[in-house]
C-alpha cells in the first residue's frame, strides 16, 4: 500500500483552486467498502455549547459576529444559543434569526412549552429540543420515569411542530441510555414529527467502534437523518463523530476550534477536513476561511488557541526538523498530507536545533545574504548551539548572526585570534580583564582595568597588541537582538587610525564583554589587513 493523491476543489474569489491531500491507500480500500452518505450538514453550536467553556462569556454584539462569519464559512447550521436562560441570550438568538443568514439558525429547548415559546419568538428556523434519557439522569437530575420522559418528548415534538417549525430531537446522555428505550424514544419522536433526530456523547464516553454499532443500529430503526454531538473528554469527539459518518450518519455537531462543556466537542475543522479528505464528502464549508474563523474565535472568547491544534494551530505547518525541511523544499507533500492554503494556513520554516543547512540557507537567502557554503556551516554551528543552550531563535537573531558571520574576515586574512577572555568585577574590586590571543602565530597575553568591563577588555587587547596603540575607538553601539535578559548582544565598533581610515565591525555573542572583544577583534584583523 502506498499514497493515494486526491484532488480537492475550493472556491477562492470565484476562480477555482486546485489543491493536493495525500491520504493511505490502505485507507482508501477500507473507505471503499463502507457506504457512506452522500453529503454531511455541518451544524455548528460554537455559540451555544461552545459558549458553556468555562470562562467565557460573549455578548450579544460578539455572537453576531461570530454568527456572520460561521454563514460566511457556509455551515449548514447555526446553533445560536438558548434563548430561555436570559434576555441577552434573548436578544443574541434574536438578532441571528434576524440578520438573513444563509444557514439555518436554531434555537436550543427544553421539553418545555416556554422554552418553545421563547425559542420560536426570536423567529429561528428550527428548534433543538433536548431531554434526558439515561437512567443515571433519570434518577438523579431528572427524578422522572421512562415512561414519564417519553411522554414529554412526544409532546413536546408534536407542540413545536403545530408551530410550524423544523425540530431536531436529542436524547441527552444517547450514549448511556438502554439501547432498547433509546430506539422507543427516537421512533416515538420521529412518529411526532421529529425531522432529525441527535445522539449526544454528552460526557465523551463511547467509543469508536460502539458508536459506529451504534449509529448502524439506529439507522435501522429511524427514517429521518441522524446527527451526532460528541464531546472530547477521552480525545474521542472527531473520531466518534467520523465513525458515526461511516455508520450512515448525515449530520456532525461541531464548535470551532472544539470549545465546548469540559474537554470541549468535535472540532468543526478537524471533523470537515477529515470529512474531504479521508471520505470524499465535500460540505459546503469553505475551507481558506478556517484559520481567519478560527482566529476570530479566539480573540471574541479569550481561549488561546494551542500551537499543536490541528489544522488551525500555529505549529499545524511548521517544520524545523532538518530532514523535514530538506523534504518540503523538494516537495510538500512528503511531509504535508494536505496544503496549508486549502484551509487559510501559510508555511513555516523555523530554525531550531533540529535545524538542517538547506532550512538556514533558505532563511539567509531570503534576508538578502548570501554566504559561502563555509559560512554557511558556521551560521549553523552557530544557531543550534544557542538552540542546545534553551534559546528560542528569531529572525532578528539569525539576521545578526548570518551578517556577522558572512561580514567576517575569511580565516586565512586574519592576523589576530581570540583564545581566552577572563573578567573579574563586582561591587568591591575594580574591574579587570586578561586576554589570551594569537597575533601572527605567536601568543600574547594583556592584562588590564577599566572603568567595566568591558571597558578592561578593550584595555587589555590593546595592552597585548602594541601595533594598534593609535587604533582609536572612535564609537561603540551594544543592540539586544530580541530583547530579555539572554537576548542576543551585537556590538558594533568604528576604529579609526592615525591617517583617518575607518573600520566598522560587529561581534554578535550571548554575553556582551566577548561581544565587545569579537567585535574589537574583527575591527583590529581589517586593520592589519590594509596595512599589509
Amino acid at each position: 500500500m502506498g499514497l493515494k493523491l486526491i484532488y480537492t476543489v475550493d472556491w477562492i474569489n470565484n476562480s477555482e483552486l486546485m489543491q493536493p491531500t495525500l491520504v493511505s491507500e490502505l485507507n482508501e480500500e477500507i473507505i471503499k467498502r463502507t457506504k457512506l452518505p452522500k453529503y454531511v450538514r455541518i451544524f455548528d453550536t460554537t455559540l451555544r455549547d461552545g459558549e458553556q467553556t468555562p470562562g467565557v462569556s460573549l455578548t450579544p454584539e460578539q455572537k453576531l459576529r461570530i454568527a456572520h462569519q460561521l454563514d460566511n464559512l457556509r455551515v449548514d447550521s447555526i446553533e445560536a444559543g438558548f434563548p430561555v436562560v436570559s434576555e441577552g441570550e434573548y436578544q443574541a438568538v434574536k438578532s441571528i434569526a434576524n440578520a438573513k443568514l444563509r444557514s439555518e439558525v436554531c434555537a436550543l429547548a427544553r421539553c418545555s412549552k416556554e422554552d418553545v415559546d421563547v425559542a420560536i419568538e426570536c423567529g429561528v428556523d428550527c428548534i433543538h429540543l433536548f431531554i434526558a434519557t439515561s437512567d443515571i439522569h433519570l434518577k438523579h437530575k431528572l427524578k422522572m420515569g421512562r415512561k414519564d420522559v417519553l411522554k414529554r418528548a412526544v409532546d413536546h415534538v408534536k407542540y413545536a411542530k403545530r408551530k410550524g417549525i423544523t425540530v431536531e430531537f436529542s436524547a441527552e446522555d444517547a450514549t448511556r441510555t438502554d439501547l432498547d428505550f433509546l430506539k422507543e424514544v427516537y421512533k416515538a419522536v420521529t412518529k411526532a414529527g421529529a425531522d432529525r433526530i441527535n445522539v449526544p456523547d454528552t460526557v465523551g464516553v463511547i467509543t469508536p467502534k460502539a458508536m459506529y454499532h451504534l449509529i448502524s443500529t439506529l439507522k435501522q430503526e429511524i427514517n429521518v437523518p441522524i446527527s451526532v454531538h460528541c464531546h472530547d473528554d477521552f480525545g474521542l469527539a472527531v473520531s466518534n463523530s467520523l465513525a458515526a459518518v461511516e455508520a450512515g450518519a448525515e449530520q456532525v455537531h461541531v464548535t470551532v476550534n472544539g470549545l465546548g462543556e469540559r474537554a470541549g466537542n468535535a472540532s468543526l475543522e478537524e471533523v470537515v477536513m477529515a470529512l474531504r479528505s479521508f471520505y470524499g464528502i465535500k460540505p459546503k464549508v469553505r475551507t481558506p476561511l478556517l484559520v481567519e474563523t478560527s482566529e476570530l474565535v479566539e480573540r471574541l472568547t479569550g481561549v488561546p488557541v494551542p500551537p499543536n491544534k490541528a489544522i488551525v494551530g500555529e505549529n499545524a505547518f511548521a517544520h524545523e526538523s532538518g530532514v523535514h525541511v530538506h523534504g518540503i523544499l523538494s516537495f510538500p507533500g512528503t511531509y504535508e498530507p494536505l496544503s496549508p492554503e486549502l484551509v487559510g494556513h501559510h508555511r513555516r520554516l523555523v530554525v531550531g536545533k533540529h535545524a538542517g543547512m538547506r532550512s538556514i540557507e533558505k532563511e539567509v537567502r531570503e534576508m538578502g545574504l548570501k554566504p559561502t557554503k563555509k559560512q554557511l556551516e558556521e551560521i549553523t554551528k552557530h544557531v543550534k548551539s544557542l538552540c542546545d543552550k534553551g534559546k528560542r531563535i528569531t529572525d532578528a537573531d539569525i539576521r545578526a548572526i548570518a551578517e556577522h558571520i558572512v561580514g567576517k574576515l575569511p580565516e586565512e586574512k586574519k592576523a589576530v585570534e581570540i583564545k581566552e577572555v577572563l573578567v573579574s568585577t563586582g561591587n568591591t574590586i575594580t574591574p579587570t580583564a586578561t586576554v589570551r590571543l594569537v597575533v601572527r602565530g605567536k601568543e600574547r597575553v594583556g592584562s588590564s582595568v577599566g572603568v567595566g568591563p568591558v571597558d578592561a577588555a578593550i584595555n587589555a587587547i590593546r595592552g597585548a597588541i602594541a601595533e594598534v596603540s593609535k587604533l582609536r575607538l572612535k564609537e561603540y553601539h551594544l543592540d539586544a537582538i530580541t530583547g530579555g535578559s539572554d537576548a542576543l548582544a551585537e556590538v558594533t565598533v568604528k576604529l579609526e587610525d592615525e591617517e583617518g581610515n575607518l573600520y566598522l565591525s560587529k561581534g554578535v555573542r550571548e554575553d556582551v564583554v566577548l561581544a565587545s572583544v569579537e567585535a574589537m577583534i574583527n575591527g583590529i584583523n581589517r586593520y592589519f589587513l590594509r596595512r599589509s
